[in-house]
């Protein structure tokens, strides 16, 4: 903090407070910054700095709207609406004045080589350099002065030599003190509290020793500052600027180098009595690093992201661990590994409603859908080159057209409306004779959003156009009959449903031809070549067992969906909730709280062992607003105030009453610093 604020005044993010005195003043006592003040006065530049508190006050209220009245009739407390972190302001113009993409640098780019340092003749690109004055660069006199000098970087003493003249301040530190290491010590028989003698080619001062482990062997940090004419005796007559060199500063500010010189420390005498020094010095114990203590009880609403084992999957799993052959092999434990592999196909093939045959099993969802888009369109023998899908989709979907299009492909993206569906007619007129396939997700991650698949699908076919939809959100949550929605490839994921990740599946209907991504040894009808996981397919297969219980357990949680999007609607204003007016699986809530930052919520309610998703895009690391949401409309600061919650059957209303308690907590407590925290 600057002298002025220490005097009169806090600032804490938006927040401008007027200091309450704790204790008056006493007689003639002033702050340090007005003793300078007057003295300027005396001199003739007065005008150049606030003479009273309320000058100062003034002074610093200058440019942020406010006067002094009117911080003092609101109670001596201001604050100032906050604005919403942004990413990546130089592609949006908001770093220079004349709001153009950039930096503001003479260049307009970020400067590694600084143009500004180079104008005023310093080196573009500052770059270390060895101090002249170090065991490398002078090994001449580092044999007389071996240990390195530092001053003022591990103290917690005031730099302030005046104000060790005030008993209450000087209690604990009645003379200055050096801090030495206890192996550096013992080469020179100091022992702790004894006087010592701090020697550079310059000079030489005198200070009380401090030995501890607390800092590397071969430095030491001298108290700084000291020698002033008020004071104790013992601070006034130790000067640390003896020892250093007025050649050695920075070049810049003019500063002169406290580091990195050259100094030897001995003791003074044996009859100097050791002083008993109650250092205040930063404790190894202070230093050692907190884990995060993870609360008792869990409270887990992220399950759209993936979902934990259930015990019947985890014990299918142990039990297979043991079953280590091929399922390619012909012995018998191949044959045995290969009939616990069939018994999962058809597990995952019953909860879909089809037959075995038709379920190919992949590494995981993602596979599964390059597998049903690349695999469809490399295979068509008409070579169409036209694909259909929407702006709303998976990024493994996104991605795979992105890629496709780089091979000569063209993409429609259809557009979804506010409620983030997709209108039917829209589809219709964007098919044309060079159409090969139609990729549209059942249910959205985001929103929770159901699309009308069934009208979809019998678009495609009136066109001759197959049909492919990504139905990972959708098992386990809505009804999923693949003779019904008569789809020619879908696609599953087993960590979604409770079971293993690194498994996904993609459905074939009958007499649909499509090309291998990988080959080899022909396994999974010699579409997805590769020795098959057999405990992570296990695990699916068991996995999929539960969904028929799971979709009747679903309902109940519409009542604790709405429960929750009531409570927040108490705690934000203007909130509201992404899709709202589509149909959406039970489990799912998408809302978005303007003003505050979905990712800074998550941090801080996250601490508390309560966990779900924010409006981010839906990659690793990715700091980007979500494209789901940009789509339906959302700008990218309303998708950025986002959050996602995704129940499971177990969860209760009591878990989402602490989760809104949390919530109320922290934007009662910390406002300005959910808005303003940075996330990535």
């Amino acid at each position: 903090s600057t002298y002025y604020e220490i005097v009169s005044y806090v600032v804490y993010g938006s927040l401008f407070k007027i200091r309450e005195r704790m204790i008056p003043p006493i007689g003639e006592s002033r702050s340090d910054i007005f003793i300078i003040a007057e003295l300027a006065k005396r001199l003739g530049y007065g005008h150049l700095y606030p003479q009273t508190e309320e000058e100062l006050l003034r002074h610093a209220l200058v440019g942020s709207g406010f006067n002094i009245e009117q911080v003092k009739e609101s109670g001596g407390i201001i604050t100032k609406p906050t604005t919403i972190m942004q990413y990546k302001k130089w592609e949006k113009g908001l770093l220079r004045k004349d709001g153009k993409p950039g930096f503001d640098t003479p260049t307009g780019k970020l400067e590694i080589l600084s143009t500004v340092l180079e104008e005023y003749g310093y080196d573009p690109l500052p770059k270390y350099t060895e101090p002249p004055e170090s065991p490398i660069s002078r090994p001449d006199i580092a044999k007389k002065y071996p240990l390195v000098f530092n001053s003022g970087s591990r103290t917690r003493t005031s730099i302030h030599t005046q104000h060790h003249g005030i008993e209450g301040l000087n209690k604990n530190h009645l003379e200055p003190t050096v801090l030495l290491n206890s192996l550096d010590a013992n080469e020179r028989k100091i022992k702790n509290g004894q006087m010592v003698q701090i020697r550079t080619l310059r000079g030489a001062v005198n200070m009380r020793a401090i030995v501890t482990d607390d800092i590397v062997k071969g430095a030491i940090d001298a108290n700084h500052a000291c020698g002033s004419p008020i004071g104790p005796k013992s601070w006034k007559s130790t000067n640390v600027n003896v020892l250093t060199d007025i050649k050695q500063y920075d070049p810049i500010s003019g500063f002169p180098i406290f580091k990195s010189l050259l100094c030897e420390v001995e003791k003074i005498d044996n009859s100097t009595k050791s002083l008993e020094i109650i250092t205040d010095e930063i404790t190894e114990e202070e230093l050692k690093y907190t884990k995060f203590s993870t609360p008792q009880n869990l409270i887990y609403l992220d399950y759209n992201a993936t979902t934990p084992l259930s015990e019947p999957v985890k014990q299918v799993m142990k039990e297979v661990m043991e079953i280590y052959s091929n399922p390619s092999s012909v012995h018998k434990g191949g044959k045995t590994a290969r009939s616990l592999m069939e018994t999962a196909r058809r597990q995952v093939a019953q909860a879909i409603n089809c037959t075995a045959k038709r379920i190919i099993f992949t590494g995981s969802g993602s596979e599964a859908n390059n597998l049903a888009i690349k695999g469809v369109v490399y295979a068509d023998k008409k070579n169409r080159k036209h694909i259909i899908t929407s702006k709303i989709e998976h990024p493994s979907v996104l991605e795979t057209c992105k890629e496709l299009e780089k091979k000569g492909f063209k993409v429609t993206y259809l557009e979804v409306d506010k409620s983030g569906m997709i209108n039917p007619d829209d589809l219709r007129l964007s098919i044309n004779e060079n159409t090969v396939l139609i990729s549209l997700m059942m249910v959205n991650n985001i929103t929770g959003v159901i699309q009308p698949i069934n009208k979809f699908v019998e678009i495609a076919h009136k066109h001759n156009v197959l049909f492919h939809t990504d139905a990972i959100q959708a098992l386990g949550k809505i009804e999923l009959d693949v003779s019904k929605l008569k789809v020619d490839l879908l696609t599953l994921s087993a960590h979604k449903i409770q079971g293993p990740k690194g498994v996904g599946a993609l459905y074939r209907r009958k007499g649909i031809i499509i090309e291998p991504l990988i080959n080899g040894g022909g396994q999974e009808f010699g579409l997805r070549s590769g020795t098959e996981n057999l405990i992570g397919i296990v695990g699916f297969g068991k996995a999929t067992e539960a969904v028929s219980a799971s979709l009747k357990k679903m309902a109940k949680l519409v009542s604790i969906r709405n429960f929750l999007e009531k409570g927040l609607s108490s705690i934000f204003d203007d909130y509201f909730v992404n899709g709202v007016d589509s149909e959406r699986v039970p489990n799912t809530s998408s809302v978005t709280l303007p003003g505050y930052r979905g990712e800074s919520i998550l941090l801080a309610v996250s601490r508390q062992g309560i966990f779900f998703s924010s409006g981010s895009a839906c990659s690793a690391g990715s700091a980007k607003p979500s494209h789901v949401l940009l789509a339906m409309g959302l700008s990218e600061e309303e998708a950025h105030c986002s959050l996602r919650f995704s129940l499971s059957i177990g969860q209760t209303k009591e878990d989402i009453e602490h989760l809104l308690t949390e919530l109320k907590n922290i934007v009662k407590n910390s406002k300005n610093i959910i808005k303003f925290v940075p996330c990535r």
